[in-house]
Parts: structure tokens; sequence; C-alpha cells
């Protein structure tokens, strides 16, 4: 179970105040809605630790995440783009993100890239650099996943291929899964739940 207690983040001390709190069961995909500058990116951000809150915590399992620096937290984090570095191989690059020797064409195999492995990511099309990333991620096998509008830049018929494949390995491994969008097919055919961010607050859908 990832949870977030009472979060709470403001940019400066006359600007208005973000408290977060949230549950997220393993194998499930929670997405939230909002507005621009309604604050999904400032979660997303203090969940990763890119942003320090005020207040509240962070707990997976009952382990506080708080204090933890941003490569000390077990989270995979999916973009809208600039998820690869372009100028190296599909394979260096899913290579690059794992923390251990993994037979990296195994894992381009599972997101059906099998015979792009030399190829570099710049002479790649939107959707095969996202399963580029998504085999990283799927190497890393981090029990938090941070979804930040990553289908955006796709094709209609790529986004679902993208949509059917996060599904499914959040399902197969478990994972939690946060999904932030502005689109509202990636909440529906994606999401197992879904919450509205406004005025600093998150609210049931």
């Amino acid at each position: 179970m990832l949870e977030i207690n009472k979060l709470r983040f403001a940019y400066g001390a006359d600007a208005p105040s973000y408290d977060f709190s949230l549950r997220v069961e393993a194998g499930e995909i929670l997405g939230i809605s909002g507005r621009s500058g309604s604050g999904k990116s400032t979660l997303l951000d203090l969940i990763a630790g890119f942003l320090r809150p005020q207040h509240g915590t962070i707990l997976l399992d009952d382990r506080d995440l708080t204090p933890l620096k941003t490569e000390d937290r077990p989270i995979s984090i999916l973009f809208q783009k600039d998820n690869v570095f372009e100028h190296l191989t599909a394979q260096k690059n899913v290579e690059l993100g794992l923390d251990e020797p993994k037979d990296a064409t195994a894992l381009l195999a599972k997101v059906d890239l099998t015979g792009f492995e030399k190829s570099r990511c710049a002479e790649l099309s939107g959707g095969q650099q996202q399963r580029v990333a998504l085999a990283r991620t799927l190497g890393r096998n981090r029990p938090i996943l941070l979804l930040d509008e990553p289908f955006s830049a796709l094709d209609d018929q790529t986004a679902d291929e993208m949509r059917q494949l996060v599904r499914q390995l959040v399902t197969e491994k478990g994972w939690h899964a946060i999904l932030v969008s502005h689109h509202q097919k990636d909440l529906t055919e994606l999401a197992t739940r879904q919450l509205s961010l406004r005025e600093g607050q998150l609210h049931a859908v």
C-alpha cells in the first residue's frame, strides 16, 4: 500500500498550499485529473523527492520514504517525452537505468522491440521511445510508477498499445501507479480509480 498522509506544500510563504492525502493499492492505477496549475505535477514531484513537503508523510508498506533522496526512492517515472538519451541505442538506454546487470534484449522483447536493440533512439518513433523507457522501468521493477502525461505525444493507435502495455505490467508486477493526465481517454481506459485535483485538494470522481 502506498499512502500519502496530509502532505502539505507551498511554493512560498504567501503562496496557496497544496494538501494531498491518498492511497494506492498494489496493482492499482490511480488516475488524477485537474486543470493546468492545479498541482498534479507538484504531487508527483513530492512523491519522487524533487520537492520537499512542509508537512506529512509518504509511506510504502509502512516504510517512510519522506526523508529519502530522489535516487534512493523505489520509484520509476514515465514522462510525456525526454525519457531516453536519443544519441544512445535502445539497448544502452535500458542498461543505463538498471541497478544490476540484466538482459536488455529480453526486456526490449517484452515491449515488442525485438530487432531494435542497436537502433539509436533518435531513429525511433515517439511510441518506440516510450517502449524503450518502459523496458527500462520493467528492468528496474520499482514498486511505485509515476506516469506524467505519458501518452500525450503519441498517435491514437500507439497510445492504445501503450496503455494496454502499462496496464499489463502494473497488474503483473503489482506496482503502485499514479497517472496524471489531461486526457479523459487515458483516465477512463487505464485508471482503476480517479481523483480530481481542485484548489489544492483531491476529490473523488
